[in-house]
């Protein structure tokens, strides 16, 4: 069974599962993960020269990318891709590549380099092959990956009913990218597979806010993924799922 604790700290334990780590403020939470990134970043740059990020958007990061914005890092030497991107232009309002331009490319990670999800192809679907080429710049193993979830149990954009879900959660897959056209959902999407977020060091999941619980405890249940994606995540023993929550 999942553990869940209220330590500020990142526990280990004898089997691969995620952990949900209880903090009694976003503040708090923010400078948790802040540090946890961080220190994943430089570790990369130390070892490798070079280091990754895969980052979602929506409200919740905005923070978070803010205060990253302001660490001391060779961001020179760090590349960001977007985990998932609305098939819209990059100045949309709606555009997670806009968000991340706004908050996190700024102050002292103004030289980190962004991967956008989005191309001049008039749909998703028409530009996967060109993204895919794109993607092939990053490394094998991602240093950090954070993720969001929706209350309907999506997380990127592997949304319930979709029909390319499968698609895109597809261990066997070799595909970097899927697009996804979501059901209940605004706009086309472009999503990085289940394969290729799980090839990461660390996945954080950033969930702010009460609703969340109720939804984490069904998704950390018995059901069907194509149900809650989230569980595409939850389930697998390849990398180590760090659930952060905040009030």
């Amino acid at each position: 069974m999942n553990k869940i604790i209220s330590k500020q700290t990142f526990v280990k334990t004898n089997e691969l599962m995620p952990i949900v780590v209880r903090f009694g403020n976003r503040a708090m939470l923010e400078e948790h993960l802040c540090q946890q990134i961080v220190g994943l970043l430089r570790s990369s740059i130390d070892t490798k020269g070079e280091a990754s990020l895969a980052v979602s958007g929506g409200r919740t990061p905005t923070a978070l990318f803010q205060q990253l914005s302001e660490q001391s890092l060779d961001w020179s030497k760090v590349t960001i891709v977007l985990v998932d991107e609305r098939w819209v232009d990059a100045d949309h309002e709606d555009s997670n590549e806009r968000l991340v331009r706004l908050n996190l490319l700024q102050n002292q990670a103004v030289k980190a380099r962004l991967i956008g999800l989005k191309t001049a192809a008039s749909g998703a679907l028409e530009g996967m092959d060109e993204l895919t080429e794109k993607l092939a710049s990053l490394p094998p193993v991602l240093d950090a990956v954070i993720l969001g979830m929706g209350e309907d149990g999506h997380t990127a954009s592997f949304f319930p009913k979709a029909q390319e879900l499968s698609q895109a959660l597809d261990l066997q897959s070799t595909r970097s990218c899927q697009s996804v056209t979501p059901v209940d959902a605004p706009h086309q999407r472009m999503t990085l597979t289940l394969p290729r977020l799980l090839a990461s060091q660390r996945i954080f999941l950033h969930l702010c806010g009460e609703g969340k619980l109720p939804v984490l405890e069904k998704a950390m249940k018995a059901g069907e993924v194509e149900d809650m994606p989230v569980r595409s995540v939850l389930r697998q023993k390849n990398t180590p799922v760090e659930i952060c929550w905040a009030p």
